[in-house]
């Protein structure tokens, strides 16, 4: 066994022998999201390197402690990717500096403006290697893609917040970078701009990113066009709208990306900060009757809500009522680390049957309760 996956794996036993609890760190930067750390830290810094790259097998496989950002480097220098555009955020000390890992990557299951249309991190989980709370080193999936009985746990680490295990290395599928790339504007409001975006999810058109925002009192819609050079260019000359300089529409999409865009920026100015909430609703649902204008994403299916925290409920009902649900994704008022100090609980309750999944999983792979306690649901 490698010597640091050997030194964890020890660590991991002596706390489950005295109960201690543990905190997993990947690069430090989605400590906001979910409920509040507990627990020693336990860093994944000393599990880095790429284990094997086969570009012609658009396959990787990658220690969690590695930067996302190197690992995307290398993808690029074989004209490859990771498609899904999961968030790096820079670490809040130093910003650009390290940035988000691969396994916190998988850990949070946080995906990018591209989601709707290729998929979600776990669509590209393959296999992983984990270890438990008993301190045992267990390797799940493989390096292709098949149908598997019961659970994939490869994929079941996805957006599991470390509750389960630590992550020690993943497999994951890569794609070659799209040959073509446009990015067209529209100016409209919220409910042209829904009623657009499902009209042209019914045709063969190759959407690959939408953001409505309003700034200055414009609704403004920006749309991203990924693939064949000939279908890139059709559908532009058939959608009309203003085409966006490349380089400003690849700024602007890396800023939704890491939520540095300015709609996201503005919550947090002099003292009017406010909570980030994250609906998720079926693409069709229509406007929402909530204050506030939000910023959607994921051809209406993700739409992002600046708002006080005596609106939790309205946001919540509002989320249900059109057939979704609503994450408290980042506090206004958060601890040193990041995490929200008052009672509201980040993600919505579990029903009766999920609640039992949960427990029954927690239980098998993480019997004492180590991991990440109460970090997803305050008592898992």
């Amino acid at each position: 066994m490698d010597p640091a996956l050997r030194q964890i794996a020890d660590r991991i036993r002596a706390a489950a022998t005295d109960a201690t609890p543990l905190d997993i760190r990947g690069g430090g930067t989605k400590y906001f999201y979910g409920e509040a750390p507990q627990g020693e830290p336990l860093v994944t810094s000393e599990l880095h390197g790429i284990t094997s790259y086969e570009p012609s097998e658009l396959v990787v496989t990658v220690r969690a402690g590695t930067p996302l950002a190197e690992l995307e480097a290398l993808l690029a220098e074989h004209g490859q990717c990771l498609p899904f555009e999961a968030p790096r955020f820079a670490h809040p000390a130093n910003p650009g500096v390290r940035g988000g890992t691969v396994g916190g990557m998988v850990a949070a299951g946080l995906s990018g403006p591209s989601r709707a249309s290729v998929g979600a991190v776990r669509d590209y989980v393959l296999g992983a290697t984990l270890v438990n709370g008993r301190g045992e080193v267990l390797s799940f999936g493989g390096t292709v893609m098949k149908n598997v009985a019961g659970y994939d746990v490869s994929r079941v680490l996805a957006g599991s917040l470390g509750v389960l295990g630590l992550i020690a290395e993943v497999s994951l599928k890569v794609l070659p970078v799209a040959p073509a790339e446009a990015t067209l504007s529209f100016d409209c409001s919220q409910a042209d701009a829904l009623r657009l975006l499902n009209e042209w999810g019914g045709r063969p058109l190759p959407l690959n990113a939408s953001a409505w925002h309003e700034a200055d009192g414009v609704g403004r819609l920006a749309l991203r066009l990924r693939g064949a050079v000939a279908a890139v260019e059709a559908a532009c000359g058939h959608l009309g709208g203003e085409r966006q300089d490349a380089q400003q529409a690849a700024a602007f999409w890396q800023s939704l990306r890491d939520q540095q865009h300015p709609w996201f920026a503005a919550r947090l100015v002099d003292d009017g900060a406010a909570d980030l909430w994250r609906l998720s609703v079926p693409q069709t649902a229509p406007v929402l009757a909530l204050d506030g204008m939000p910023l959607i994403e994921w051809h209406g299916g993700q739409r992002w809500y600046c708002a006080a925290r005596g609106q939790a409920e309205a946001l919540r009902d509002a989320a249900r009522a059109a057939g979704g649900s609503a994450t408290l994704f980042a506090a206004a008022s958060p601890d040193s680390l990041g995490a929200a100090t008052d009672s509201v609980p980040k993600f919505d309750a579990l029903s009766p049957p999920l609640a039992r999944i949960h427990r029954a999983l927690k239980h098998e792979f993480d019997p004492h309760r180590i991991f990440n306690r109460g970090r997803f649901y305050r008592d898992l």
